[in-house]
């Protein structure tokens, strides 16, 4: 009971900080969701970007995030590497290791659409690669249509690049790239 009495504190608290830096856009905007965790889930609103770190790459569409936390790429869709009732999928593992390459060990921006998990728990987000030199951030998801690691996979109401996705992806099949090329049969 002292726990949670603390941590509603610690709400309120963090809530009456946040509405007077905004005033003056000193703190991003963000919610607090309450969970049956002993903490509550920090999220950044709608189309705001957030930097975390990638400590672990579970497939082609999937990370870990800092503090253990799931994180499914939202609009795309990979071949299948760890389904325990199936092999490997067609280009599953050239999936996993080109996220892997992209993003693994680095810090990314995540954003949130409408939705902020998916069914098993995972937070849906794009993910962007801050960029070195070129002054223009990767954007993964869509980089991973658009070189044929993925496919589109839209499920409303999260469809805020759905359009450019559809793109990416016409052009991957155009060009016969990654998966359009290796697994003609199912895709």
């Amino acid at each position: 009971m002292i726990k949670k009495q603390t941590i509603y504190i610690l709400i309120l608290i963090f809530a009456v900080l946040q509405l007077f830096f905004n005033k003056n856009n000193f703190l991003p905007k963000v919610s607090f969701i309450p969970t049956n965790t002993p903490f509550p889930t920090i999220t950044i609103a709608p189309y705001e970007k957030q930097l975390v770190k990638v400590i672990l790459v579970i497939d082609g569409d999937t990370i870990e995030i800092e503090g253990k936390v799931k994180v499914r790429y939202i609009g795309i869709n990979t071949p299948e590497l760890h389904d325990p009732r199936r092999p490997i999928e067609c280009f599953g593992q050239a999936a996993a290791d080109e996220n892997k390459r992209l993003v693994e060990g680095k810090e990314v921006y995540i954003q949130k659409d409408v939705s902020e998990a998916d069914k098993y728990k995972r937070l849906l987000r794009y993910v962007w690669v801050p960029s070195i030199n070129s002054g223009q951030d990767l954007f993964v998801n869509d980089y991973l249509v658009r070189q044929g690691f993925a496919q589109v996979s839209t499920f409303p109401p999260d469809v805020k690049y759905q359009q450019q996705f559809l793109e990416a992806q016409t052009e991957a099949k155009e060009n016969n790239r990654g998966l359009w090329k290796e697994c003609p049969i199912k895709y």
